[in-house]
């Protein structure tokens, strides 16, 4: 088995925003030579997500609207007395710090329309994304 291992490097600019990586990790399938395995999408704090959906605005928008009202900033979480952002560790609990993917004949295998977004919860900030691509 082969491993491979690369990371993305993303600046965010706003407290909440879905930024679409697919691209660069599709990229670092290709840089893999993997032709069959997984690849995993890990991001290195507590307070991002990696989520997978269609990259179309007004749902992008539906998308940060809906974790804000799940996750309100300032509701009172104990968190807050330390950081003032519990909302945010709190929505990157629930939604999760990675996801994996299918590799098949080289190319990352998702739906049509699936896009992979890092998902900031308490930017603007620069954060990394850990790819690893595994298999022969």
């Amino acid at each position: 088995m082969k491993v491979f291992f690369g990371e993305i490097e993303v600046t965010t600019k706003d407290r909440t925003e879905l930024i679409d990586i697919s691209s660069y990790v599709g990229d670092h399938v290709h840089k893999s030579n993997i032709n069959d395995g997984l690849c995993l999408v890990f991001t290195l704090h507590s307070t991002v997500s990696v989520v997978v959906n269609e990259h179309e605005r007004g749902l992008m928008q539906d998308i940060v609207k809906k974790i804000k009202e799940e996750f309100p900033k300032g509701a009172g979480w104990l968190h807050d007395r330390v950081d003032d952002n519990a909302d945010s560790h709190l929505a990157s609990t629930f939604i999760g710090p990675s996801r994996i993917f299918p590799v098949k004949d080289g190319t990352l295998v998702k739906g049509t329309w699936q896009n992979i977004f890092l998902l900031e919860l308490d930017g603007p900030r620069r954060r990394k994304v850990i790819v690893e691509v595994m298999g022969e």
